[in-house]
């Protein structure tokens, strides 16, 4: 989960949510330049995170606080396994494209730690040979599939840098990353909240994209149990953006 401080305790922005966010600036992208098979890319971003079950895991640190998914321990990573092969096998159930999307997300972010446990080399060296097996089957070029996941890699940096609340202050520019076309783009918000993108890769002049958010009004817990009951409990406000073409 995404946990950002607030002055009385703290938001939570689950990771499915900030998938459907990815999915949501996705869809926005201009029509003549999006990668191929579109719906299917669109699906892989908004599933690429189904193997966070917040309510399933350690929910807090050691201070009691929630934990932000960056904070993940080795323990966690170990545990995190088994919730890799699950996520690339449920993929495929979506189709090849989204199977094939997945597994090099997968690859991407675990490629990484190869050495350090036997369970998850096996499942890296499964990606690579399924990768290789998918797009021989569907008969797409590599470059094609290269563009269609940096498309999806651009979606899931961008709604990150909103949940997180990374927008620099005083309007200045933050480098998104580059997109399906080899460009950098880079994001900023005017002093009237409004967002821009350098440049501008949407199909619309101007957009609103929203997530969902939990917010907690008690910033210690003592167990996991009573944060993710707290959780199931807390009020729920939609945060949003408004994109803007300058």
């Amino acid at each position: 989960m995404i946990v950002n401080a607030t002055p009385n305790g703290w938001e939570i922005i689950y990771h499915r949510a900030h998938a459907l966010l990815a999915a949501q600036l996705g869809g926005q992208w201009r029509s003549q330049d999006a990668p191929i098979r579109f719906y299917e890319t669109l699906a892989a971003i908004s599933h690429h995170d189904d193997l966070e079950k917040e309510w399933e895991e350690d929910l807090i640190t050691e201070a009691g606080a929630p934990k932000d998914f960056t904070l993940a321990t080795k323990k966690d990573a170990e545990i995190g396994i088994s919730k890799l092969d699950d996520l690339a096998k449920n993929a495929r159930y979506r189709g090849r494209w989204v199977a094939l999307l997945i597994s090099m997300h997968i690859s991407r972010l675990n490629e990484p730690s190869r050495g350090n446990f036997a369970e998850l080399d096996k499942i890296l060296d499964e990606q690579l040979q399924n990768q290789q097996r998918w797009r021989k089957e569907l008969g797409i070029k590599k470059e094609e599939v290269d563009a269609a996941y940096a498309f999806m890699q651009w979606c899931d940096r961008l709604s990150l840098i909103l949940c997180q609340q990374e927008l620099p202050e005083d309007e200045r520019f933050l480098e998104i990353s580059k997109g399906p076309d080899g460009q950098r783009y880079d994001i900023m918000q005017r002093s009237d909240r409004s967002v821009i993108v350098k440049p501008w890769p949407f199909q619309e002049k101007q957009f609103t994209v929203k997530v969902e958010a939990c917010e907690l009004f008690q910033t210690e817990f003592e167990s996991s149990a009573e944060l993710s009951q707290a959780l199931q409990s807390a009020p729920i406000k939609e945060v949003e953006w408004i994109f803007v073409k300058s």
